[in-house]
């Protein structure tokens, strides 16, 4: 009966496939209250999602919004439904960040981090978050010296590729976490990995993620990839999220634009609220906040 039709009046039997018997979609909240709303309390879990924009148009901020907020929504239960919105109520929370850098210090990252967010953020950020410095695997065989570097391993880092150590990391660090790769334009801009095994390590990744539960965030900056390999690794994620500047006419006044380029399952709630883009704004102590909706006339 597999693969067949029903005929009238005919119903599934014992030995109907488990997928077909639909369950709630596993949802994590991205951290901007304004997109979980419209969402349904935020993006299925099991899902890879390719941060793609404008230097400086959103994409570092997004992360660093959603890694405070789900850190402080964790350590504080009490304000949960206030930091991230009522229709995150059911959304589940992930046991930890995991934050994964190539050219980044783990300090480097802290201290952007605190300039941005209050105490409060920073410190939830901090003893929620594992990192993974691969930056000894990353300027290896470069005129940078090794002592700039640091591992925790360096039998390890002299052995084992960028490649093997992000999916070595998410192996024992992804399950029920959100995970952000910073970043891809590493990768790219010093041709440190071959494209082919790039694209396969991505798709490899988002196959796997599904079994993790969690979510999987990958920033790239657009033009920094040629166009057929930057389309080929938003084909190879679940979703990517944009993210721009648009200058208006006669003005030095910029704005940011966040919108979906692709994701299956959160497009059609856009499109049935009629929603283009999401103007946002990057504030003190708050990160990424949406301003507005912009709606299809």
């Amino acid at each position: 009966m597999s693969g067949m039709p029903l005929a009238e009046g005919q119903h599934l039997d014992d030995d109907t496939p488990d997928y077909v018997n639909t369950a709630p979609v596993r949802k994590i909240p991205t951290g901007i209250s304004a997109l979980d709303s419209i969402v349904n309390g935020g993006l299925p879990s099991g899902s890879t999602v390719l941060l793609l924009g404008d230097a400086g148009a959103g994409g570092q901020e997004f992360a660093y919004t959603a890694a405070a907020k789900l850190s402080l929504a964790r350590a504080r239960p009490v304000i949960r439904e206030w930091l991230l919105g009522a229709e995150c109520r059911d959304s589940v929370l992930p046991k930890h960040i995991s934050y994964v850098t190539f050219s980044r210090s783990r300090d480097s990252v802290l201290q952007e981090f605190a300039a941005s967010f209050n105490q409060e953020y920073y410190r939830a950020f901090v003893t929620n978050t594992v990192f993974k410095d691969l930056s000894a695997a990353y300027f290896r065989n470069t005129p940078v010296p090794s002592g700039w570097t640091f591992t925790e391993n360096p039998f390890e880092a002299n052995g084992e590729g960028l490649l093997e150590g992000v999916m070595n990391f998410l192996d024992g660090h992804a399950r029920d976490t959100v995970v952000f790769v910073d970043s891809l334009t590493d990768l790219v801009e010093a041709q440190a990995v071959e494209e082919r095994d790039l694209i396969t390590a991505v798709k490899g990744i988002t196959r796997e993620a599904k079994a993790w539960d969690g979510l999987v965030y990958f920033h790239l900056t657009r033009g920094i990839a040629d166009k057929r390999l930057e389309q080929s690794l938003v084909d190879s994620v679940d979703g990517c999220i944009g993210f721009e500047w648009h200058n208006y006419l006669n003005s030095s006044k910029r704005q940011r634009y966040m919108h979906f380029d692709k994701f299956t399952s959160v497009l059609p709630h856009l499109a049935e609220k009629k929603i283009a883009r999401f103007p946002v704004r990057v504030m003190s102590r708050q990160g990424l906040v949406v301003d507005y909706l912009e709606r299809i006339a």
